[in-house]
């Protein structure tokens, strides 16, 4: 269901952005145009593919099911890196014509013209000026980050039947265990409306956040946007982080055996696990370098600082929490 959901929102951008690049053709490559085109075919292949064989163990042709299945794992990351970077880019630019006088853009135009080897007219061309493309280029530039999210959801579904190529059931294990959605017996509901709540909540402080930093141009509605987003990702970094405390505390008074033996897909899912955060880590890290040297020290520097801090101490207690539950034998 999640990954049908980015799928959706990953065919909207493709359409967003082949009405974007549609719009001055004339001086664009052809690839451009056809890029989305394939992105948008590949989504509607591979969601049909995992959603009919997302719980298949296959046991024939091992090899080449497992290069395929790889194959497709490094395509989604390989879409994964390209998505990044132009949002990446997308930020540089629109940054970079907010500080730049339309003077000095009108002569650097000038001056590169003979050196791009690019006609007048064809800048002309190639500006977004009209209503409808700019709706097509601010409509797929906010569905990014359901495009990101689709091929990491898309990865870890694929790894998943990676694990499942060759692998035998124990048949003499009978019981299915079913989620039963009971307020009071089980916790499952509470868990999973908490989590909806807080991320409807995220959803909302982002909108309103980027609204106030991309629309005012007073400072302080700018340190009260930041004020606000600083502090709803700190309250939620201290709710997980005691979470995944209270869990690892949990499994101290739950009796059951640990599993000590080599197992490499659990070596190889804690070494992604691990692998994944440290990409986290530096960019705490390298926020709590800039923090400490930079002045003055203001609210939203000790709002940052205590940020980054909860950040490294959020992800440590959650791959604990996870690598623990691992190596935990059934019930």
């Amino acid at each position: 269901g999640g990954l049908i959901l980015f799928a959706i929102f990953s065919l909207v951008m493709d359409v967003f952005k082949i009405g974007y690049y549609s719009s001055f053709y004339s001086c664009l490559s052809a690839i451009k145009i056809i890029y989305p085109i394939v992105q948008a075919i590949f989504v509607v292949v591979q969601t049909y593919f995992l959603w009919v064989s997302a719980k298949d163990c296959i046991h024939v042709h091992l090899n080449v099911t497992r290069c395929g299945l790889m194959l497709t794992l490094t395509t989604n990351l390989a879409v994964w890196m390209s998505a990044v970077t132009d949002e990446s880019v997308h930020k540089a630019h629109s940054k970079l014509k907010k500080n730049t006088t339309e003077e000095i853009f009108r002569w650097l135009l000038k001056g590169n013209l003979p050196v791009l080897g690019m006609r007048s007219s064809s800048v002309k061309e190639c500006n977004c000026n009209s209503q409808i493309c700019q709706i097509f280029k601010n409509g797929y530039f906010w569905l990014y980050p359901f495009n990101i999210e689709y091929s990491l959801f898309a990865s870890a579904m694929v790894y998943v039947m990676w694990k499942n190529v060759g692998r035998f059931i124990d048949h003499h294990s009978h019981h299915i265990q079913r989620l039963k959605f009971r307020l009071f017996r089980r916790t499952f509901f509470v868990g999973i409306m908490l989590g909806l709540i807080i991320l409807v909540s995220g959803l909302g402080v982002l909108i309103l956040y980027e609204v106030q930093v991309n629309s005012s141009t007073e400072p302080s509605e700018k340190g009260q946007a930041l004020t606000m987003y600083y502090i709803f990702n700190i309250v939620c970094l201290s709710l997980m982080s005691l979470v995944c405390i209270g869990g690892s505390v949990i499994y101290r008074f739950d009796k059951r055996d640990m599993d000590r033996h080599k197992n490499p897909t659990r070596t190889l899912d804690v070494a992604l696990l691990m692998g994944a955060a440290l990409g986290q880590y530096a960019i705490s890290y390298y926020s709590i370098v800039a923090i400490v040297a930079s002045t003055p020290r203001d609210a939203i520097s000790a709002l940052n600082l205590t940020y980054a801090l909860l950040m490294i101490a959020q992800h440590t207690f959650q791959n604990i929490f996870i690598i623990e539950g691992l190596h935990r034998q059934p019930p």
